[in-house]
């Protein structure tokens, strides 16, 4: 049987710190964690082709057997609601 590889993507933060514990904590025997550091890189660029691969929009985000967990996706900024909220006038 084949590990669950969970892929975490951070930028060293103290939230991503947080979250990057808790995955790590409930992370079972089964499970492969690999953390990505988008601020320190990555020999390849592996992080950010994974990253953009996957649609990370915003850190800390989650990704499950290649796949970026529901609960990670959609968020990042969007500029019309910055604008909206007076960003800009």
């Amino acid at each position: 049987m084949s590990k669950r590889l969970v892929e975490v993507f951070t930028s060293g933060c103290y939230v991503c710190e947080g979250v990057l514990k808790q995955v790590k904590d409930l992370a079972c025997p089964n499970c492969e964690v690999v953390v990505y550091d988008l601020n320190k890189k990555c020999d390849t660029n592996e992080c950010e082709d994974k990253a953009k691969a996957y649609g990370v929009k915003s850190v800390p985000a989650v990704a499950i057997n290649g796949k970026l967990v529901d609960c990670c996706s959609n968020n990042g900024i969007i500029i019309d609601t910055l604008k909206a909220a007076g960003l800009g006038q």
